[in-house]
């Protein structure tokens, strides 16, 4: 099975700091095929089964750019997406973003407001790129016009994780989106989750640091006066 080619990673938030290194993040409704698409393009093998994810997984992948090696990593969710929201740490220092929704399933594309939302309230600037999937199940779906991608000028692709159609291509694109945003901007919400970081280090220092002093100063009473502090 897929899942069993997939290694587990460790989650090293830093490594994401290198010029070489991206994270791109999948968003939508459990079961519109999230999974699938990763495994399509990266593992080249696809059983038709409707499971949803229920851990975290990453799925790394190396790409050449420009003639430069990138190291990818895909993060699938972890079935939080059942409850609407996922936790602010999938977000952190994502550099792309693919939002998927089922062409069968009309709530799975009402919900895409909500995935937007959320998205940009923890990345506001990162490209995303929405995907129609399951197109292999109705082709006239790829002739509808789905609003939610001109409303907030979103690149738009119909594909399918069934017979492979735009799945190549989707997760290219994707790719060279996140290295180019990762090479031209310094994103304003890393640097806020960084300073938060840097302060509670700080605080967590400076609180350490009063309590030896305080416990030094303790020890140093006479021992009658430390009695005397006890009663």
């Amino acid at each position: 099975m897929a899942g069993d080619k997939t290694k587990n990673c460790e989650l090293n938030q830093k490594k994401y700091d290198a010029h070489d290194n991206v994270k791109i993040i999948c968003l939508g409704d459990s079961a519109v095929g999230k999974s699938k698409l990763m495994e399509r393009f990266l593992m080249d093998g696809f059983q038709p089964q409707q499971l949803s994810t229920y851990a975290l997984t990453l799925y790394k992948h190396t790409a050449t750019v420009d003639g430069k090696t990138i190291l990818v990593d895909f993060w699938d969710t972890a079935g939080q997406e059942r409850f609407q929201s996922m936790h602010a740490s999938y977000y952190y220092k994502a550099h792309a973003c693919i939002m998927v929704f089922d062409v069968q399933r009309k709530i799975t594309y009402k919900n895409l407001s909500t995935w937007y939302a959320e998205l940009r309230e923890f990345r506001p600037e990162i490209p995303c790129i929405l995907v129609a999937n399951k197109i292999d199940a109705d082709i006239q779906m790829t002739q509808k016009n789905f609003s939610f991608a001109k409303k907030f000028s979103l690149p738009l692709y119909f594909v399918s994780a069934a017979d492979g159609t735009n799945v190549v291509k989707l997760f290219n694109d994707a790719i060279r989106l996140a290295v180019a945003y990762k090479q031209s901007s310094q994103d304003f919400m890393d640097e806020v989750l960084q300073e938060l970081e840097n302060f509670k280090l700080e605080q967590n220092e400076e609180n350490t640091a009063d309590q030896e002093q305080s416990d030094r100063s303790r020890t140093r009473l006479p021992l009658d006066q430390r009695t005397a502090a006890y009663r």
